[in-house]
């Protein structure tokens, strides 16, 4: 199947030839689809906090991390932003003043690069100041990353989304040192901005806020792009003949969580950033969220702990709780007869010894993201799951019609324990359904070609993980997908 020249493509890529080869069989025989039991909704597996509830666990959070708790904050800020201005590049090319085109420049002095661009563009027809805007000669925005443009102003200044999640951090990753700790994910061309806008900024920060800030970055792992394939399942080679390897989707970033070391890891992605005026609200519910990751983390290692002394199956009421906690807790069911106690303690082991997270869930008000249902699993155990609709099978019916009842979407808003009870770290590739993939069709070189994605951060990636839903207000999410999104007025300060 491939020659030597591939051969060598394939090890200097990081994998090997095996791994290419199960790869193209993915695209011979598909990924399976995944089994709703039923959306996942506030009366069966989305917790909704009442003020009190809120107040505990805030408290909760701030008593842990005041103390010996380590907490970072985990950001996914991968590749250019082109998207976001798919807009601007069809004005471009056409000149057509489309009704969002129109809105776009009505609007233009409320954008907070406005003043940036006006100065690079004497000539400052409509146009131009486009042109301008997305062009290396100018202020290059279709070149860079998300987390590098102006999103919010503040009397003047401009700031970033990559600022925007520092002073979250500052909010609630510092611990007690005195330290937040943030990993961004980006691309490598990108780095040198990172760090030049980490050198203009971050000493003013750090000043404001009393704190030290710990940056880190990592790119995805080159070993994660996966091989393309032709219409035929062939894998699919360039005009030189070589192989063509595409990034492997946000689920590769698995193995970016994988390196990082902490008790409580947030995960939030880089352009989901309000200014200033929403962002008590905003960092609230984190706390929350945090305060309940922590208080079912504790009574999970304490069940765990207990689990492990002798005699521990014959407890008969240490194990009914625990068969409560998983359910009702949890969210996770079984069916399962056991012939003896042992048995029984020993699955219960090993539902618990799982990577730990808390999602939050958003009202379904027509914004893009994967939904919350229970389904049903390889090992017969029905859990939460965040799905995508392209892991349903749509030719049936009651599959759909379930896929329609679902009441709220995930907006990335996830905490993590990525700890056993013990306090050693878990190998997150132990707990990815590698049969949650997902294949599109793209085109290279004028040619239909087959791409494969790796099961998704928050999708398949964590399919394993013990999960909890938990509804969170919509002013929490505020994501900017194209670039009128920041005439939004949550992304206008005041």
């Amino acid at each position: 199947m491939f020659t030597n020249k591939n051969l060598e493509q394939i090890k200097q890529q990081g994998i090997t030839p095996e791994i290419a080869k199960k790869q193209l069989k993915a695209f011979e025989q598909g990924f399976p689809s995944l089994e709703l039991i039923e959306a996942a909704t506030p009366a069966n597996g989305i917790k909704i906090l009442s003020d009190d509830e809120e107040e505990r666990y805030v408290s909760i959070f701030e008593n842990a991390l005041s103390s010996s708790l380590e907490s970072l904050k985990f950001v996914p800020a991968s590749g250019a932003a082109s998207r976001m201005f798919k807009d601007l590049y069809q004005y471009i090319a056409t000149g057509t003043e489309t009704p969002f085109i129109k809105t776009f420049i009505s609007n233009f002095d409320k954008f907070a690069f406005y003043n940036d661009l006006k100065a690079i563009t004497p000539d400052a027809t409509p146009l131009n100041m486009v042109e301008n805007l997305l062009s290396e000669q100018g202020l290059n925005y279709g070149n860079l990353p998300k987390g590098l443009l102006a999103f919010h102003k503040y009397n003047g200044k401009i700031r970033t989304p990559f600022e925007e999640h520092l002073v979250e951090a500052a909010a609630y990753c510092a611990g007690s040192k005195g330290i937040a700790r943030v990993h961004f994910t980006i691309s490598p061309e990108h780095k040198n901005g990172f760090e030049k806008l980490i050198k203009e900024v971050v000493p003013e920060y750090q000043k404001r806020f009393g704190i030290k800030f710990d940056i880190s970055f990592s790119v995805q792992h080159k070993s994660t792009d996966t091989i393309a394939a032709d219409m035929d399942n062939k894998p699919f080679v360039d005009a030189s003949g070589d192989l063509v390897f595409r990034p492997g989707g946000h689920g590769a970033l698995i193995q970016n969580l994988n390196g990082l070391d902490a008790d409580v890891i947030f995960i939030k992605n880089i352009d989901n950033v309000v200014p200033d005026k929403l962002k008590h609200y905003n960092n609230r519910y984190k706390k929350a969220l945090a305060g309940l990751l922590v208080s079912v983390r504790n009574k999970n290692f304490e069940y765990l702990d207990k689990l492990n002394k002798p005699e521990s199956e014959k407890d008969t009421t240490l194990i009914k709780n625990i068969e409560a906690f998983i359910t009702k807790e949890l969210n996770v069911h079984h069916n399962f007869s056991f012939k003896t106690d042992i048995e029984k303690a020993d699955f219960f082991k090993s539902v618990l010894n799982r990577p730990l997270r808390i999602c939050g869930m958003v009202k379904n008000e027509d914004e893009p993201g994967g939904g919350p249902f229970l389904t049903k699993n390889s090992d017969g155990t029905v859990s939460l799951q965040i799905v995508e609709k392209a892991q349903i099978n749509i030719n049936n019916p009651q599959q759909v019609e379930l896929l329609n009842n679902s009441t709220h979407f995930n907006p990335v808003d996830i905490i993590c324990c990525i700890k056993n009870y013990k306090g050693q770290k878990f190998d997150l590739v132990e707990f990815i359904d590698h049969n949650a993939g997902f294949i599109s069709v793209k085109s290279k070189d004028g040619k239909d070609m087959k791409a494969l994605e790796l099961p998704g951060l928050w999708n398949g990636s964590m399919s394993k993980w013990n999960t909890v839903f938990v509804e969170v207000p919509i002013e929490t999410f505020n994501p900017v997908k194209t670039v009128n999104d920041l005439l939004r007025p949550e992304h206008q300060q005041a």
